[in-house]
């Protein structure tokens, strides 16, 4: 096990630390005009894009804004630039780099899956939990995951506690506690590739898989209790709805499946390219799906 940076349990309480000192998230889109005025972008303007490989995103309903995690330059070009944009629920931008405007006080290589609990934004980065403050987007910690060679999705318990799954070999689901403590949750089979992890409203942890098209409940002693199947396999997207109803997106093969309780799953969106981990905007009632190397995000309304 890898000792805590900073774990999410104490990170509010010291936030004066000299990373929180030196952070500086970005601005909302604008100029300095000829006068020297910061000059907010002025509303019947409206910018779309501001992508660089979005793996996955997450919703902040208090803000009514999508968080879309940016994996940047590929890590053998330049390291450390990653980045997150907040991004309007209709798509346009409100800033275009949020986590990520400078580098000072800040280490975010890669990130792919996300998560927010507790006012906190949790984010996988090659092989290390990262947790950022949702209201500022300081950040609050890192634990680096020990035997992780590829983090990828993440969900987060009520209290804190995350399941991060590692796609590569070995495939397993790592478990890190709000103390900094990492360890395994479950590996081997059936996990095939594991892709997407969520917790569902029993406080059973969810993985689909990018292998096969399982959708796999585990208890939390790691023990299977259900599994259903997406209509395609090579999933990544996994959002879990209030009455059990899961939606699940194929990066494969462009596919969003949904399967309600007890029901067999059906296609409900397709032609998706690379539809990667989405999230629920749950104000405006639709999915948000990143679609990676596309640089750019698919929107569906949920009526």
């Amino acid at each position: 096990m890898k000792t805590l940076v900073l774990s999410a349990a104490i990170g509010l309480a010291l936030c004066a630390s000299a990373q929180a000192q030196t952070f500086t998230a970005g601005e909302p889109l604008g100029t300095i005009n000829e006068s020297g005025v910061a000059t907010p972008m002025s509303s019947n303007v409206k910018v779309y894009g501001s992508f660089r490989t979005a793996e996955s995103c997450t919703f902040d309903p208090a803000r009514n804004l999508i968080l879309a995690m940016n994996n940047g330059i590929p890590q053998n070009l330049q390291e450390n630039d990653g980045f997150v944009s907040l991004i309007n629920p209709d798509g346009s931008v409100h800033t275009s780099k949020w986590i990520g405007a400078t580098r000072d006080g800040l280490t975010l290589n890669q990130p792919l899956g996300s998560a927010i609990n507790n006012g906190v934004l949790y984010a996988v980065d090659i092989d290390t939990v990262r947790m950022f403050d949702l209201a500022s987007g300081r950040p609050l910690g890192a634990v680096q995951v020990e035997g992780a060679t590829g983090l990828n999705g993440v969900g987060v318990a009520p209290d804190g506690t995350v399941y991060a799954s590692n796609t590569r070999s070995p495939e397993r689901i790592f478990k890190v506690t709000p103390d900094g403590r990492s360890s395994v949750f479950v590996e081997g089979a059936p996990l095939a590739a594991p892709n997407g992890v969520a917790v569902d409203n029993d406080g059973n942890i969810v993985v689909v898989n990018v292998g096969d098209n399982a959708v796999i409940t585990f208890n939390p002693a790691g023990q299977v209790v259900r599994t259903e199947h997406a209509v395609e396999g090579g999933n990544d997207g996994l959002v879990i709805m209030a009455d059990g109803t899961k939606y699940v997106s194929s990066v494969r093969y462009g596919s969003v499946s949904r399967i309600r309780p007890g029901q067999a799953a059906e296609v409900i969106a397709s032609g998706i390219p690379s539809a990667a981990s989405m999230c629920y905007d749950s104000v405006q009632n639709q999915l948000v799906i990143p679609m990676n190397a596309n640089n750019a995000l698919a929107f569906i309304p949920l009526n």
